[in-house]
């Protein structure tokens, strides 16, 4: 394949970042040609994540506003004649695994593990997949809630679709896949939010209440003067895994009581209705609350999306500030409470409001799974450049970060 040209740059990076992608392109093929020779190469690109409402809803069938950015995985690749997928990740050891000998690949082994796990999802869900060589390297965070994993994943299976199913796999296939491979592979309890805002670019409404429902959005900040920006707080010093893991549980019990499976079946003047007796059933006032953030949260993703349509930038925002109050005070995943003297969320976001006070403009909210990680401010453009130097003071350069909203998915370039 030829390398991508400068309009393919274009219709996926911008202008103005065009020549940094043609550099970082450039610097792929030369990894590659070192590590694993000379090939006819295939270019691949594969975004991270943002949720702008939606905080915590996809696993009991809630209703998400997520959107690819433009912090990506890229990739160079070629089939080879070995059985094997090798793939080196910058930064990282090269990783070979063997296509006959998936069972013996030991679960929760890291990358390892979540690439036997793609390639025996691909399998199972009736595509084909055969050896081939990868080199890629991303910007896209690590651990601070922008699915650095679920890029990684939607880039091999973009690999996969171009290289051995001529592009008969569509997003909502790459999702399952990378989903499989992280509940088989990683045993992680991991929903499909994070790999569909990946796999298919674009802002996008997801319904997870029955077969999941896509619907894209034509919508960005940008439109309205505003920009995004991240910051990562750091990752927690604690083990997280029973603080995420206790959101769901919790819902699903709130639930159970309501005699539903998912609480997406019930609604909130139900709850309401049967509070008292629930309460006193389950014995657990978190989870009480935790059930009125989803209902209330779903409500605000449909809320929004007609703002949207309708062109309400001021009601855009309030729905958003809205979600982070929510998800701060009523879900309660800013900081772990057995861990309360660490809590940079809250730092983050008690900064951020003294910021957006002293300008007037702009909202800030809780992103991600929460209780470490990374928070999300929406402001003026005029005002980007000024709000990344105030929070560099605090969390360090290079750790906040001015992003747009991404319209392209995981795909080959070129």
């Amino acid at each position: 394949m030829a390398f991508p040209s400068k309009e393919q740059f274009e219709a996926i990076y911008g202008v103005s970042e065009t020549q940094t992608a043609q550099s970082r392109f450039r610097h792929l093929e030369e990894g590659y040609q070192q590590e694993f020779g000379n090939a006819d190469l295939s270019y691949y690109t594969s975004p991270g994540r943002t949720e702008i409402v939606g905080n915590h809803t996809d696993h009991n069938g809630g209703k998400v506003l997520a959107s690819s950015i433009n912090l990506d995985t890229i990739g160079a690749a070629a089939k080879n004649e070995h059985g094997t997928i090798e793939i080196l990740s910058e930064g990282y050891p090269k990783i070979i695994v063997e296509l006959s000998k998936l069972s013996e690949v030991p679960k929760e082994g890291g990358t390892r593990s979540l690439i036997a796990g793609i390639a025996e999802a691909t399998s199972r869900f009736g595509f084909q997949i055969s050896g081939f060589c990868a080199y890629l390297t991303t910007n896209v965070i690590a651990s601070a809630g922008v699915s650095s994993s679920a890029s990684f994943e939607m880039i091999v299976c973009a690999i996969i679709n171009d290289l051995f199913n001529d592009g008969k796999m569509t997003p909502s296939d790459y999702a399952k896949i990378g989903q499989y491979a992280e509940n088989v592979y990683w045993n992680k309890a991991s929903g499909l939010m994070d790999q569909m805002a990946c796999g298919f670019g674009g802002p996008i409404l997801l319904d997870f209440a029955g077969e999941i429902q896509v619907e894209q959005i034509p919508f960005g900040f940008a439109d309205y003067g505003y920009s995004m920006v991240i910051t990562n707080t750091g990752k927690g010093h604690a083990d997280l895994s029973d603080e995420y893991s206790a959101v769901p549980q919790e819902m699903f019990a709130v639930a159970k009581a309501l005699g539903k499976e998912r609480l997406c079946e019930a609604s909130l003047e139900e709850l309401l209705e049967q509070f008292a007796a629930i309460r006193e059933t389950i014995q657990n006032d978190r989870a009480m609350l935790r059930a009125i953030h989803f209902l209330s949260e779903t409500k605000r993703v449909a809320d929004i999306a007609r703002a949207i349509e309708a062109k309400d930038f001021p009601k855009i925002l309030a729905i958003i500030e809205e979600s982070g109050h929510s998800s701060y005070e009523v879900l309660q995943n800013a900081y772990c409470i057995a861990d309360w003297k660490e809590q940079p969320i809250s730092v983050a976001l008690a900064l951020t409001n003294a910021y957006l006070k002293k300008i007037g403009a702009g909202v800030c909210r809780l992103h991600g799974g929460g209780f470490a990680g990374v928070i999300q401010t929406i402001l003026p453009q005029e005002e980007t450049d000024s709000y990344v130097q105030y929070m560099e003071q605090y969390f360090g350069k290079g750790n906040v970060y001015p992003m747009n909203l991404r319209q392209t998915g995981a795909v080959r370039i070129a």
